[in-house]
């Protein structure tokens, strides 16, 4: 079982990397070291999701949270932080993520995927090698979080495993698969210690409401149309963000050094059925007539390079180190909904500047 003292968490203002640190902060996680949260905090990072986590945690002479407003492309910055901290892990979950937003701009999921993870890997090595002399036997640990979507499509049958030949579709998913080559190169050539996990769709609190399920949401609780891409019957595995963090955990305490693991959920649905389910929770929680919400879907222009299904197979995560989900899919739904309609504060903050005029080039312009 291995131990940590100071993780340096990339992303931690984002959806999935605030949820992390909230989990390693927590007395399920067992850990009682430090959290140092570095993120550049662009439109989809929200210190506000952190806040109470800073108040508790961040305080005193020797706070376990930290944070470092910084860009991962930023030598200088990473290799400040990693010296100043001590750090002896790394999670690196900071990364342009929305498929949409790399067919219009491909350009930044290149150089922060590709380029910043390049950056921290190489601080990393030659920090850790400096400090530990031989890496092979030094006690540290890049964790890379990756996804599915690095495979590509897949048909009406069979299911994404660790050996699934990479096949990426758009400019997002052949960026993660960029830096996937990159963290194992640096294991292969350089005897960087490294874990990778390849997760299928994240849901739960603090996702931006660019993604299906808030977005969703939060335009029933508006009466907006409910936009949904081709003939809604794209496939995807879902995962409830605390069952990905958990696995994560379990893999950088007890995973094989150089290997990758599946993270699924086990749980796949069509789009539109998936919708029609959040409708009836929506109404259920809200008392809105759920034929009124019906009558916002709207079919949109599909987009292109729009993988038709993922599912993940994740025997190997299971079988060998013993994760399993804990919540679900029914149960995920309910206290994600239950959360946007109670933190109203948190997304009207969110809903800002930025988030308007992609949504309207995005969607109200097909």
């Amino acid at each position: 079982m291995r131990t940590f003292t100071n993780i340096f968490i990339t992303g931690g203002a984002g959806f999935i990397g605030s949820n992390m640190i909230r989990y390693l902060l927590s007395k399920e996680s067992g850990f009682s070291g430090r959290v140092i949260n570095v993120d550049a905090l662009t439109y989809a990072g929200n210190p506000e999701s952190l806040s109470d986590i800073a108040e508790r945690f961040g305080g005193g002479p020797a706070p376990r949270y930290v944070f470092v407003k910084a860009d991962i492309r930023d030598r200088s910055a990473m290799e400040r932080v990693i010296r100043e901290y001590q750090v002896d892990a790394i999670i690196h979950f900071a990364a342009e993520s929305h498929v949409d937003r790399s067919i219009l701009g491909p350009e930044a999921f290149v150089t922060t995927n590709v380029l910043g993870t390049y950056t921290l890997l190489d601080v990393a090595r030659l920090y850790w090698q400096e400090r530990y002399g031989s890496l092979s036997a030094a006690p540290v640990l890049f964790h890379h979080i990756s996804t599915d979507e690095v495979y590509g499509s897949l048909g009406d049958s069979g299911y994404f495993t660790e050996n699934t030949p990479y096949d990426p579709r758009s400019p997002y998913s052949a960026s993660k698969a960029g830096s996937d080559h990159l963290v194992m190169a640096y294991h292969h050539t350089y005897g960087l210690p490294i874990t990778l996990t390849n997760c299928s769709n994240n849901y739960g609190p603090y996702q931006f409401p660019e993604k299906l399920i808030p977005l969703m949401i939060l335009n029933m609780q508006e009466a907006k149309p409910l936009p949904v891409y081709g003939d809604g019957k794209n496939i995807r595995d879902w995962l409830y963000v605390e069952d990905h963090n958990s696995a994560v955990w379990t893999v950088m305490q007890k995973g094989r050094i150089g290997e990758k693991y599946n993270i699924g959920g086990e749980n796949e649905w069509e789009n539109i059925t998936l919708l029609h389910r959040l409708i009836d929770i929506v109404a259920e929680e809200t008392g809105k007539d759920p034929e009124q919400l019906q009558s916002l879907i709207t079919f949109v222009k599909d987009r292109p390079g729009h993988d038709r299904r993922y599912a993940i197979d994740c025997t190997k995560l299971k079988t060998e180190l013993g994760w399993k989900q804990s919540v679900s899919f029914e149960e995920g739904l309910r206290k994600t909904v239950r959360w946007y309609l109670t933190n109203s504060a948190w997304v009207q903050h969110v809903r800002s500047g930025e988030y308007r005029t992609w949504l309207e080039k995005n969607y109200n312009q097909r």
